[in-house]
């Protein structure tokens, strides 16, 4: 067994036992399921970041990587290989810690059923009828079935059933459609199977790119039919051109160029992620689809898109040549590749827009993704049933006499132990209370844990009997209306301190829990064991969305001040302006990181020479003389 520290896991591999090849990985748990499935170009690099010291993890990925107890790789001949088996075993053991894609509704599509002998087209939501060319999907049925009507005016093909068409054949009596003039097929015995297979070739070219040759070429007929005193005929061609321009009409031109084209807008936070797919064909949006994506572990827009262009063309869907994406993964043309698999001829591109047309829909799929995101969260956490039955389950999961009607929830967050801050979040009835947020600022801690003990025993100060307060303090009232729980960010070290602060402040009746991130484990104080609230409930997510708005209140708080006091110490520098305060900053990061730099690394940074670099030196370290920096070369 590979030799381990005390912050990593204990199956982790020997570096040299894992190869460089590219391949598909799996975390499995004890009992042997797969937890999450990646691939790599070069596993050994991918798989060492998994491996870093704990502390260093994103919080999501530590608890995939703590909750696993094995990892296994298989090595494969090309990324593209692994791209392939990435998708296949995602298929098949669904990891629970891989994007999750949540069709927020069962779309409708457009079907044309080329296999059969005379195709015929249908509303449906099945998108595995074998050999049928689908259209959309379409925001509603009543959308489909309009678009059809004036489709089959325009190109007259089947829309009677099988039974109704085997039955005109053998018979040789007209379909009941094709009598009342609704369907255009050989069963109505008005045109052959060659020619209806003409018309729907004719069909399906036009939905495909809303090919303005047919309105040209209808316009033509009509005229030529209008002069020669054909006036039946012409009054056909007529209502055939009407049907193309109210199909074209329906559709608004997005980008001028008649490109067919697949464009997908992402807004994303922690937990969660929206995606809006936009299909466009001959220029005009010819459909809209989206998606909300639970997120396990912590990614990235561009890992985002990887995941989305695999769920999003998983077989049932042609790819268009072009797709655009916010960002591009790292294995875009292996990516390229596997999508151009799932054409019939042609290859797969993908970029992104950075102006004109395509940014402007780009940004507007954006919008979209993003307004769902927040209906999505808003709704989940407006539901008055579903608030009501968190709460409910709240209270019985820690025994509480009442339902936590009002819980307070506090985080710490600070930059390698400076800039300490802490936040209070207040949801009351289930829902946030932001005017009731606070701050708190910690002037010294020796740990996490003194922090919290600080932090709630300054909060339950102003709850304590006999405490003198000013009529006009609006914060004090604020502050004197006692929480039913109390909700510390951490596991049994946090809730002991604060456990500790609320014995010493005197205040009875308030109950404490803490949300540990690895696990999302509840932990009550003096509890050998957590609490455990089954994934995907109610309860769990007000919780989880509890602690989250606290830390992003902390951290928002925080980086406040890390660049007010970035700004205040560099500020003071002779010499040190706005825009090299800014250079350091970005190059540095943090104050902190800066006092640690030598004069000729900050004197490396573009724009501060070897003089400034001293001055910067020594202003940071008025007790050491400054070591003389070497010139650049």
């Amino acid at each position: 067994m590979a030799r381990t520290s005390p912050d990593t896991v204990p199956y982790r591999p020997k570096a040299g036992e894992i190869p460089t090849q590219p391949g598909v990985y799996r975390f499995r748990d004890a009992t042997g399921r797969v937890l999450y499935v990646g691939k790599a170009q070069n596993l050994r690099a991918r798989l060492s970041n998994y491996f870093a010291p704990l502390r260093s993890l994103h919080e999501r990925t530590r608890r995939m990587v703590t909750t696993a107890a094995s990892v296994e790789w298989t090595v494969v001949g090309s990324d593209v290989e692994a791209l392939q088996l990435e998708y296949t075993w995602i298929k098949e053991f669904d990891p629970p810690f891989n994007v999750k894609f949540r069709d927020d509704k069962t779309y409708p599509f457009m079907a044309i059923t080329l296999a059969d002998e005379a195709p015929r087209v249908i509303v449906t939501r099945n998108t595995r009828i074998p050999g049928a060319r689908y259209f959309g999907p379409y925001p509603k049925i009543w959308a489909v079935r309009e678009t059809i009507e004036l489709m089959v005016k325009a190109f007259p093909i089947r829309t009677c059933s099988d039974s109704s068409y085997k039955k005109a054949m053998q018979s040789g009596r007209p379909c009941f459609p094709g009598q009342i003039g609704r369907c255009g097929g050989p069963c109505s015995h008005k045109v052959t199977v060659e020619e209806h297979r003409a018309i729907v070739d004719d069909f399906v070219a036009f939905m495909a790119g809303g090919d303005n040759r047919f309105v040209t070429e209808v316009t033509r007929k009509m005229k030529e039919a209008a002069a020669e005193q054909r006036y039946e005929a012409a009054a056909t061609y007529r209502d055939q051109l009407q049907a193309l321009e109210a199909v074209l009409e329906k559709s608004a031109v997005v980008l001028s160029d008649n490109l067919d084209t697949d464009l997908f807008g992402v807004e994303h936070d922690e937990l969660a992620a929206a995606v809006q797919q936009f299909i466009v064909r001959g220029g005009r949006i010819r459909g809209v689809r989206a998606w909300v994506v639970d997120k396990e572990l912590d990614l990235t827009t561009a890992e985002l898109v990887d995941s989305i262009l695999q769920a999003a063309y998983d077989g049932t869907t042609v790819p268009p040549r072009e797709i655009i994406v916010p960002e591009l993964p790292e294995d875009k043309a292996e990516l390229e590749t596997w999508l151009g698999t799932r054409r019939d001829k042609g290859k797969v591109s993908l970029r992104t827009a950075q102006r004109g047309e395509k940014a402007a829909l780009m940004q507007t799929a954006r919008v979209n993704a993003m307004n769902a995101l927040q209906l999505y969260k808003t709704r989940r956490s407006a539901d008055f049933v579903a608030r009501s039955q968190a709460m409910t389950d709240i209270q019985d999961a820690l025994g509480m006499p009442d339902a936590p009607l009002r819980m307070e929830c506090f985080d710490v967050s600070h930059l390698g132990g400076t800039n300490i801050v802490a936040s209070m979040v207040v949801f009351e009835d289930g829902l946030p209370r932001k005017d009731q947020y606070r701050r708190f600022t910690i002037a010294e801690s020796t740990d996490d844990t003194d922090s919290i003990h600080q932090v709630v025993t300054r909060r339950l100060a102003y709850l304590r009997e006999g405490t003198e307060r000013s009529e006009s303090d609006s914060a004090s009232k604020k502050f004197s209306y006692p929480p039913n729980l109390l909700v510390v960010d951490g596991g049994q070290p946090q809730v002991q301190a604060a456990a500790r602060a609320l014995r010493e402040s005197g205040v009875e009746g308030i109950f404490l829990c803490g949300l540990a991130k690895r696990l999302e484990e509840i932990w009550l104080p003096d509890s050998d064991f957590p609490v455990i609230l089954p994934r995907g409930s109610e309860a769990l997510f007000m919780l989880q969305r509890l602690r989250d708005e606290a830390h992003r209140f902390a951290i928002i708080h925080q980086r406040t001040r890390r660049k007010r006091d970035i700004a205040s110490v560099l500020g003071e520098i002779p010499g040190l302006g706005p825009s090299r305060v800014k250079r350091l900053l970005t190059h540095f990061g943090s104050v902190s990181q800066l006092r640690q730099a030598k004069p000729d690394a900050i004197a490396a940074v573009r724009g501060v020479g070897p003089g400034l670099a001293q001055t910067v030196f020594a202003h940071l370290h008025p007790d050491s003389a400054a070591p003389v920096a070497e010139p650049r070369r």
